[in-house]
């Protein structure tokens, strides 16, 4: 089993600290968001064959697998400026993954307003077809160069459901097209309890596409889902690996919104559930 965390869940710190905090941990893999864990100029233009295999370099010496270039950008921003912006920057990483080590760039499916936030306005229909629109671009790109892109779904996003996923695979006809599963991000305070037949939906309708695994947990309170310590929550983290484990050998899962001092524990916790991996 390749266990990891979002390398900006730890403490920024420069470059060679984090890739020795990471190792020293015991873990494995990692999803990079270029700037957000260490000081990284990371915006249109900066990239470079050069400045991707030192970075890349670090994290191999070290035997850290890249899992994921993050590159988080509201791909339907509502400013037309803003958002063609956003899809360079995240060509940029397309066209430059593969020198990180790196075969995946990830990000979620954005907001209808500029600011990234809940409303049932992404449900719409006309969101989720630009959503489509916009895929399709970053998927060619991906194409030319070799790289996935990741898309994550979840509930506060046009790509809110499983059945909303199933729909973008099939209008976007590339397997250069993956997705990253945050199990947690389908679930609401209303429809936790029926957590098993939305994993299931998920994992029937298009398992074979989930190339990365987001690992969290949660719990309720005041009729919200607040975080919680992995295997401390309300996930139902046994039925996800009895559906998914066989099929996905040595899947890179990664630690998500994970506080620090919990890291130890949550990767420990993720060992009992595929010991045969380990």
């Amino acid at each position: 089993m390749n266990i990891g965390i979002r390398a900006h869940d730890l403490p920024k710190k420069p470059l060679d600290e984090l890739v020795a905090d990471l190792a020293n941990r015991g873990l494995r893999c990692t999803q990079l968001a270029l700037g957000k864990s260490f000081d990284f100029p990371s915006d249109v233009g900066n990239l470079n064959p050069g400045i991707a295999n030192y970075i890349g370099a670090a994290f191999q010496r070290a035997d850290i697998q890249i899992a994921v270039l993050g590159c988080y950008v509201n791909i339907i921003h509502p400013d037309p400026n803003e958002r063609r912006r956003a899809l360079a920057r995240f060509k940029d990483h397309i066209r430059f993954a593969r020198d990180f080590g790196c075969s995946i760039v990830g990000t979620e499916t954005g907001n209808i307003n500029a600011d990234i936030v809940y409303t049932e306005e992404n449900f719409n229909e006309a969101p989720f077809l630009e959503v489509v629109e916009v895929v399709k671009e970053l998927v060619e790109e991906a194409e030319k160069f070799g790289v996935m892109v990741g898309i994550e779904p979840g509930v506060n996003h046009p790509l809110h459901s499983p059945d909303k996923v199933r729909r973008l695979l099939e209008s976007v006809d590339s397997n250069n097209l993956q997705i990253i599963f945050d199990p947690v991000n389908f679930l609401t305070a209303d429809n936790y309890h029926q957590q098993r037949d939305i994993l299931k939906e998920a994992i029937d309708g298009w398992g074979d596409r989930i190339v990365v695994i987001h690992a969290k947990d949660f719990i309720i309170e005041n009729g919200s889902l607040r975080p919680a310590p992995l295997g401390k929550g309300l996930l139902d983290y046994p039925f996800l690996f009895e559906q998914l484990g066989e099929s996905k050998p040595y899947i890179n899962i990664l630690m998500d919104e994970i506080d620090v001092h919990d890291i130890e524990d949550g990767a420990r916790y993720l060992r009992t559930l595929l010991p045969q991996q380990v």
